[in-house]
């Protein structure tokens, strides 16, 4: 934390530092603490805004939310307005309020993702233009990563103008973007594993008459088979094949009172190919096998 806070607190800009048809990046930084401060920001349907927030208890008012977003130091939001909008920024503390504010024209973001490309492409544009990069958690918002920090120094430290300029910015651009989604998508996927073992369940309770496998499942949901049978063990307390055979067994048990069904047709029911393993199983769970159970009933 050291790092980051010499690595910011050490640029004394303030005011726009790059401007192309692309591309505006302004820094606010002012050096006299006026002790209470405010600041607007235009946005406009022909603009992304890309917002780092580099000191404490910042507030946000836009029109798009009643409530205004307060942030703590170092995080960050994606901002996007379907109309031309003036955001009001101010800060109650007595530290001077600073943060860098990147607009990112709509036209160089789409030719950039190319939506029309593929699904994933597509995905990520529209998840931009509904603002779920805002919210990391619930009504947390993203923290600036270490190399977010180092980029933005990088940006705010870079002498040459020109070429040389334009290039390294818009390079340094895409990669705070390929930061920003590969932190979103994380988040994303330690919700869904959150609901691994639910999903699991749910799959095999559906499915448990056909030969399914952990491989199968782990296809089916986008995780790996070893993760699969860790975090359904973990939640169930049992393994996927014995949680299957339990649910056989329970099923078959149902059946063997109806004289009507085969029991070689209560076997493929359940799951099994060969009789002989159906009777070998169910001996093992009852003690009985199908046909004693029956003729006993």
């Amino acid at each position: 934390m050291i790092v980051k806070k010499r690595c910011m607190e050490s640029q004394q800009q303030n005011g726009p530092i790059f401007i192309s048809e692309n591309i505006e990046i302004t820094v606010h930084n002012p050096l006299v603490s006026e002790g209470s401060s405010k600041s607007y920001i235009l946005e406009d349907p022909s603009k992304f805004n890309l917002l780092f927030l580099l000191s404490p208890e910042i507030h946000l008012k836009t029109y798009d939310c009643d409530t205004p977003f307060i942030f703590k130091k170092y995080q960050y939001i994606l901002h996007y307005s379907i109309k031309k909008n003036k955001a009001e920024l101010w800060t109650d503390n007595e530290e001077n309020m600073k943060y860098v504010h990147i607009q990112l024209h709509y036209k160089y973001i789409s030719n950039l993702i190319n939506p029309s490309s593929n699904t994933e492409a597509s995905e990520i544009l529209e998840k931009m233009l509904q603002n779920n990069f805002i919210f990391l958690q619930k009504s947390t918002h993203p923290n600036m990563t270490v190399e977010m920090h180092i980029i933005l120094k990088e940006i705010l430290t870079y002498y040459k103008k020109g070429v040389m300029q334009k290039l390294f910015i818009e390079a340094k651009i895409i990669k705070l973007l390929i930061l920003i989604f590969e932190q979103f998508n994380e988040k994303n996927n330690l919700e869904t594993a959150s609901k691994t073992p639910e999903m699991i369940k749910q799959f095999i309770d559906e499915n448990y008459h056909r030969n399914i496998k952990a491989e199968e499942i782990g296809k089916l949901i986008g995780i790996n088979q070893n993760l699969i049978r860790k975090e359904f063990k973990a939640e169930y307390h049992t393994t996927i094949n014995h949680y299957i055979s339990e649910l056989r067994m329970l099923k078959a048990r149902k059946l063997i009172t109806d004289k009507d069904i085969m029991i070689k047709e209560i076997a493929i029911e359940c799951g099994y190919e060969y009789l002989q393993n159906f009777t070998r199983a169910f001996k093992k769970k009852f003690g009985v096998s199908p046909e004693s159970l029956r003729n006993n009933k």
